[in-house]
């Protein structure tokens, strides 16, 4: 089954590692996700891997220019 890493360069999403500091958090992408072509998941690609108990977040961009 092809995904959509074959068919488009543009991640549909991205991975973010959340650190929580008291009241603040610190995001930081890791990473991105393209749909499968039958929409029922995704492939994923990591170029980080967060180690210290961080959670793993995937959002939508929100434009082209998006860094969170």
């Amino acid at each position: 089954m092809k995904t959509n890493t074959e068919t488009s360069k543009r991640p549909s999403h991205y991975l973010y590692a959340v650190t929580k500091r008291g009241d603040s958090s610190s995001w930081t992408r890791i990473g991105a996700a393209w749909m499968n072509n039958d929409g029922k998941g995704f492939s994923i690609k990591l170029d980080f891997l967060p180690i210290n108990g961080a959670d793993i977040v995937m959002r939508e961009p929100k434009d082209e220019g998006d860094a969170k």
